[in-house]
């Protein structure tokens, strides 16, 4: 009998659970889904079948993660490829936080699922969640491999000097302290594919990556290894994002409580939910931020020009940290999808050796591309992110070489 191949990849949040299952024979998805509003009267489970393409909605409370990995369960069973199928190899989970502990993918056991555990007052919005989320599903499949994928992970290759912060480190590791990073699956996949699409192996070029969705983040990555990533030891650093403000002075925050009499919760919900492009201007969709610039808006281009003023610079920074670039890469809703954020954010940079050309950049793909002229002395590239499949690989791997 052939061993089993297929991948079910988890996302647990607070009060959703996002799915894929994909066969690693070919890294082709049968089946994705959304569970949301978990815990609520209006509980919403939207699957896709991609084997026959059937799409179906549910609309009925789901008390809780259980609740919901069962029913998600109950879609794959449908057709006929259920959570009990012995051609499931494993569950790969994503998990936010891995801290200095967790360098690489990992089997799930008790110590493992302990340590996340510890990891919470690092992580006290995602690592829970993600917590939950693997308790349920080993509930459900005690026999089978369980995989935490760890945003973190990538980053962990950061020196020293780019991952401390300049406090006493003393209290530094008493509190577990330093820049981590996020979303390293992405940064790891989108770097490897772009030194594919340049037709070179990741141990031989030096990447920017520039992560740009609600939540936003920049990487240099140096042969095939993060140096420096903007998010710091919460996803709050660094670039200017939907909802959050990125860098900011620290002293703002005690300003804020000393003269603004703002508690630290109320500091908290500002600077992670009330910042950032809705901050600046009421709106976080890129799509109507530039309807609103293209139309006029004072508001909306200030709020534009500030996003990309901030890119800029850690593109510049990033320069110097690698020191040679063989590519800058745009990934994430926004950075594949928005031609002008791409164009304004290497605009002027032509003394770096970036440009993009206008035609290239204006056409929309599904797929891994050059923006920039020929004659770019940087590639300047587009390469749509997938971290569900980046989970899958990672885990699948794992198990295999476990046996």
């Amino acid at each position: 009998m052939s061993s089993p191949t297929r991948v079910l990849v988890l996302n647990s949040g607070s009060s959703s659970v996002k799915y894929q299952l994909l066969d690693m024979r070919d890294s082709s998805r049968l089946a994705v889904g959304l569970v949301e509003r978990i815990g609520e009267q209006t509980s919403r489970l939207k699957h896709t079948c991609r084997v026959t393409g059937e799409m179906r909605e549910q609309r009925a409370p789901i008390a809780d993660h259980e609740a919901a990995l069962k029913a998600v369960g109950e879609e794959l069973h449908r057709d006929g490829l259920g959570l009990d199928s012995p051609e499931l190899a494993a569950i790969g989970h994503r998990v936010v936080h891995g801290g200095m502990f967790f360098t690489e993918p990992t089997v799930i056991d008790d110590a493992v699922l302990a340590e996340i555990e510890r990891l919470v007052p690092v992580a006290p919005l995602h690592n829970p969640a993600n917590l939950t989320g693997i308790r349920t599903a080993r509930a459900l499949r005690p026999d089978l491999p369980q995989v935490a994928v760890f945003d973190t992970a990538f980053h962990t290759t950061m020196p020293e000097s780019a991952a401390r912060y300049a406090i006493d480190p003393k209290i530094a590791d008493r509190y577990r302290i330093r820049r981590y990073g996020f979303h390293g699956t992405s940064h790891a996949y989108v770097s490897r594919q772009t030194a594919r699409l340049l037709g070179k192996d990741p141990s031989e070029v030096n990447v920017i990556v520039l992560h740009l969705g609600n939540g936003a983040s920049a990487a240099a990555v140096e042969r095939g290894r993060c140096v420096d990533t903007s998010m710091g030891m919460t996803p709050l650093e660094g670039l200017v994002m939907g909802t959050r403000s990125g860098d900011l002075d620290p002293a703002v925050i005690f300003h804020l409580e000393r003269v603004g009499g703002m508690s630290m919760d109320e500091v908290d919900t500002l600077l992670n939910k009330m910042s950032g492009l809705f901050g600046l201007c009421g709106d976080n969709d890129m799509r109507e931020i530039r309807r609103r610039v293209d139309e006029g808006d004072e508001v909306a281009r200030l709020a534009f020009d500030i996003y990309i003023h901030r890119i800029k610079k850690y593109i510049g920074a990033y320069y110097a940290v690698l020191g040679r670039v063989d590519a800058v890469v745009f990934t994430a809703g926004v950075g594949e999808n928005a031609a002008p954020v791409r164009e304004a954010a290497i605009g002027g940079l032509a003394g770096l050796g970036l440009e993009v050309d206008a035609g290239r950049n204006a056409v929309r793909g599904d797929g891994p591309r050059l923006i920039s002229p020929d004659s770019a002395r940087v590639a300047v590239a587009v390469v749509p992110t997938d971290e569900e499949l980046e989970i899958a690989t990672q885990t699948y791997a794992l198990v295999e070489k476990s046996g």
